[in-house]
């Protein structure tokens, strides 16, 4: 397999992590989508990134079904249940999570995107963006609580994809202090941060 991604996309890191749990041979890509001529726009009409290349040159996108294919590819760690409730809950706050990633991402180009002048910058919808991320944490926070998963007694894709959500926050929004204001999920992450897939995962710092 081929993966076509980017070192701080949030949703590629999200998949990568996967793959590693999952002890899953793959070959990384590296790709600016935000290039004029990107080359996952070979594969993925919309231009991307992660993009999953099969044998055969089929290609799978985005994040939420390439993660759910590559954990029917092993027994190992299964990090999706295969059913019912806790499949829908994993898969809810895996929702939220990117939900989080959306507005993260979107207002963090209405505030740096070069094409945009600064006069046309619109702060009230940046505003409504990071609305978003401050709900969506409280109620990832209110729902662990003590618990030490998401969902169960293990790892779950819940997990990861909550643990890809706080990371980017880390990384492009160091200013909003989520640590203090929600500790289950500090706990949370700092648990996630011992594991090799998300040391490994790490975007670059320059």
């Amino acid at each position: 397999m081929r993966l076509i991604a980017s070192l701080t996309s949030p949703y590629a890191r999200k998949v990568r992590i996967v793959l590693a749990e999952k002890k899953l041979d793959y070959k990384l890509e590296l790709d600016d989508p935000w290039s004029a001529t990107p080359a996952v726009l070979a594969h993925n009409p919309l231009g991307k990134v992660p993009c999953l290349l099969l044998e055969g040159g089929d290609a799978l996108y985005d994040s939420r079904v390439i993660v759910e294919y590559v954990d029917t590819l092993s027994p190992l760690g299964r990090l999706i249940p295969e059913r019912g409730r806790e499949r829908a809950e994993v898969r809810t706050w895996e929702a939220l999570a990117d939900g989080l990633l959306d507005a993260a991402v979107g207002a963090r180009m209405e505030m740096i995107w070069p094409a945009r002048p600064e006069a046309q910058r619109c702060q009230p919808w940046i505003d409504r963006q990071l609305g978003k991320i401050d709900v969506s944490l409280a109620a990832m926070a209110d729902h662990l609580g003590d618990k030490p998963w998401f969902s169960g007694l293990h790892l779950s894709l819940a997990d990861i994809a909550v643990g890809c959500a706080l990371g980017y926050l880390d990384f492009r929004y160091p200013a909003v202090v989520w640590r203090d204001r929600h500790p289950a999920l500090a706990r949370l992450m700092d648990k996630l941060s011992q594991r090799p897939s998300f040391q490994q995962t790490l975007p670059p710092t320059a």
